[in-house]
């Protein structure tokens, strides 16, 4: 699957993009027709500490899935965003075998 990763008004470290790649790549499993996968990663200038927002948006044929998460960390909001993915993944997956 391609992955794009954009980070909004700062770099990206290469350690980040590797566990960013390797979560989304996980996806395939749970439904194998993923096209690609575009992921924003965006500091909020905000007092709290969950000012990490991340986005992600899953190309399907037929279909886009954007989840969008916000944690103190760009790990952890990957991590609930593949999951809520994940699961969106598998319901597509039931409906359309459903209809076969």
């Amino acid at each position: 699957m391609k992955v794009s990763i954009h980070a909004v008004n700062f770099t990206v470290d290469k350690k980040l993009v590797d566990f960013v790649q390797e979560r989304l790549d996980k996806l395939e499993k749970y439904y194998d027709k993923v096209v690609s996968a575009d992921v924003f990663l965006k500091v909020e200038n905000i007092s709290e500490k969950e000012n990490k927002i991340v986005e992600v948006k899953i190309n399907v044929p037929g279909d886009d899935f954007v989840v969008k998460k916000q944690c103190k960390t760009f790990e952890e909001a990957i991590e609930i965003a593949s999951e809520s993915l994940e699961r969106l993944l598998v319901k597509r997956k039931e409906k359309i075998s459903s209809h076969i």
